[in-house]
């Protein structure tokens, strides 16, 4: 593993001091936001098709939250409607970040709700869509956009920074469930007959709020653990976290609502396919936050902790020449599309690299909250493994950074099936399949990046 990139901050010299003035010492916050949805006909995200945007049911929104310890240390949580932020794009950001704003990579964590219903982004998913130039035009000035309009947004949060309280809470919601383990068409059945479904699930709500120097609401960060697939239509649309949000801000004046999808790489809103099912689940969303917040929260005390580190996650055996070319005459259109593509970059001179650098972040907020951040579709069983590990106040997020592909947890990897079987070229990568040992090498990471940020 890469060595980790660690800022330890004690609270005792800033909070001494302002003890001394007859101060308390506090957090400083500042949000800011900006409308992403496309212009012009750049076409949906997901879904291995061809996607034309036909109207918009509600605007598609990025947010910023930058949050400054007594100490002067600063970190900013993005959270937005995409689909998926690949890799090249988050890379460009985040170098731009440092040289404009000054900004390291463990301070900054781009998070993507995983909409299906948002627009397409650089090379996310790529070999989804059938290549046609006005699209590829398209779609890379967006990309260009949507990078430039980030890092002004962010560093348009860092100008806005007044004194802030924070506080943490819990709420609960049940629509997410263990795609894996029940038949989608089983479900309205089962829920009918007041069965209990299978398989693993998160269903709790993890929820932040910020207050500025009035006590009102600047921001409410929540997150559940849950595909935002409701939808399968070609309007623009947040889904359920869209709703969700925006139920929030009309219930709050003021203040910017910010999803987080925690570990929902299995889980499916079920049943699904039709709006109004999209608006109900929104709504439980947001009254699960409401209740959150009816009922007394922790205070979070000033001061963080921040580490970020890649570690390599091995390819259970990588692609070879013969193997593509055999995939070209493929009946699959995505799986053929990759394979041509691949055999582009293996005649331009391109050699293909073993392993892929896994983002992983470690935020320490006080001692009351622990967010870890995690790229890419992580399944449930890293959220519910490294809260039990952890504790109270751990989030685990993930879809950050880094779109990449399913993470499967060991007990998936062995099941198979679409989040742990031979689909990695789905997301472009060099290989059908991560080794069997994906798990351990990153929950070995998280504990170091965990401790560096507790001790």
């Amino acid at each position: 593993m890469k060595s980790i990139t660690v800022c330890l901050v004690a609270l005792s010299a800033a909070g001494l001091a302002a003890s001394a003035r007859g101060q308390e010492a506090t957090w400083k916050a500042g949000v800011a936001k900006a409308i992403v949805t496309p212009d012009k006909g750049v076409w949906l995200a997901g879904y291995g098709t061809k996607r034309p945007p036909d109207g918009k049911l509600h605007e598609l929104w990025m947010k910023a939250l930058a949050l400054e310890d007594p100490n002067g240390n600063r970190v900013v949580l993005v959270t937005s409607d995409f689909q998926g932020i690949p890799k090249e794009m988050s890379d460009r950001v985040f170098e731009r970040l440092h040289k404009q704003l000054k900004l390291d990579r463990r301070q900054v964590m781009i998070t993507f709700s995983h909409n299906h219903c948002g627009p397409r982004l650089g090379l996310d998913l790529v070999d989804y869509y059938p290549v046609e130039a006005e699209q590829v035009r398209l779609v890379d000035e967006y990309t260009a956009l949507m990078e430039k309009k980030l890092v002004e947004m962010i560093a348009d949060s860092l100008k806005k920074l007044v004194p802030a309280t924070l506080a943490v809470g819990q709420g609960r919601t049940t629509f997410a469930v263990n795609r894996r383990n029940n038949r989608e068409a089983d479900v309205p059945m089962l829920l009918a007959r007041g069965e209990p479904l299978k398989g693993p699930v998160d269903h709790a709500v993890p929820v932040l709020t910020i207050r500025g120097p009035d006590k009102k609401l600047m921001a409410i960060v929540f997150g559940y653990a849950c595909h935002p697939t409701t939808l399968s239509f070609t309007t623009w649309c947040g889904d359920y976290p869209g709703f969700a949000q925006i139920a929030l801000e009309n219930n709050h004046p003021g203040a910017s609502a910010m999803f987080v999808n925690t570990c929902g790489g299995d889980q499916n809103p079920l049943p699904r396919r039709k709006l109004e099912l999209c608006e109900k689940y929104g709504h439980m969303l947001a009254d699960a936050v409401e209740k959150a917040l009816q009922r007394p929260m922790k205070s979070v005390a000033p001061g963080l902790r921040t580490a970020f580190a890649y570690v390599d996650l091995t390819y259970d055996k990588v692609i070879t020449r013969a193997e593509l070319q055999a995939f070209t005459r493929d009946q699959n259109a995505i799986r053929k599309r990759w394979a041509e593509r691949m055999l582009k970059k293996l005649d331009g001179g391109a050699k293909f690299a073993p392993t892929y650098p896994y983002p992983l972040h470690a935020w320490r907020l006080g001692p009351e909250m622990l967010m870890i951040g995690m790229g890419a579709e992580t399944v449930v069983d890293y959220g519910l493994r490294f809260k039990a590990k952890y504790g109270p106040g751990t989030w685990v997020l993930g879809y950050a950074d880094d779109v990449i592909a399913y993470i499967p947890s060991r007990r998936v990897w062995l099941e198979g099936g679409y989040e742990g079987g031979p689909n990695l070229y789905e997301y472009g990568r060099p290989a059908l399949r991560w080794a069997g040992d994906v798990e351990e090498r990153i929950a070995d990471a998280v504990h170091r990046l965990v401790q560096s940020v507790t001790r």
